[in-house]
């Protein structure tokens, strides 16, 4: 039996044709998963600005209701002079949270601090802070939270200096 040397194929021709594969399948995959990568942001936003330490209920006494994620504060902060104000709730709730607010608005509030309404927010939530911001943080940031399940809880107050706290609250003392 004669011996026959193994040809061997050139993968060379092989490269282009994967090259263009993934070309191809990144073009189709950009759209949905740019959605994905802005609430992956949003998220990621959300918790190294630790919202959650604030605006989850227990949270401030250690004891988070991870069931009521980002649905608004039972223990508030108290400015003295200016009042008692609770973290409101951030989900999408449309009778006690952020339901009825558009990605701008809450854009607005978080890096400006001014709601809907025109009210300023208080100096406990670091919008200062937060309006550097980019664009694009900002909006993935209010398109996670509209993304989130709906809790039902409304967050009292605010509460002004005269009027009868109806649940826990710590003291801020603010620099002079």
């Amino acid at each position: 039996m004669a011996f026959k040397p193994e040809r061997r194929r050139s993968r060379a021709g092989l490269l282009p044709c994967a090259f263009a594969g993934a070309v191809a399948f990144a073009a189709l995959a950009a759209a949905p998963a740019a959605a994905e990568t802005q609430l992956e942001r949003g998220k990621y936003l959300a918790t190294i600005m630790d919202c959650a330490g604030c605006h989850t209920p227990g949270a401030l006494i250690g004891k988070p209701d991870m069931a009521r994620y980002l649905g608004g504060a039972d223990v508030g902060f108290q400015i003295p002079a200016v009042g008692i104000f609770y973290p409101p709730n951030l989900t999408p709730d449309t009778e006690t949270g952020l339901g009825a607010w558009s990605e701008k608005e809450i854009v607005d509030a978080v890096r400006k601090g001014v709601r809907p309404d025109g009210r300023m927010l208080v100096p406990v939530m670091p919008f200062p802070s937060y309006g550097a911001m980019s664009d694009a943080d900002a909006m993935a940031l209010a398109v996670y939270l509209k993304s989130l399940p709906p809790v039902k809880h409304k967050a009292p107050g605010p509460i002004g200096t005269t009027e009868k706290t109806p649940a826990p609250y710590l003291t801020v003392v603010m620099p002079q």
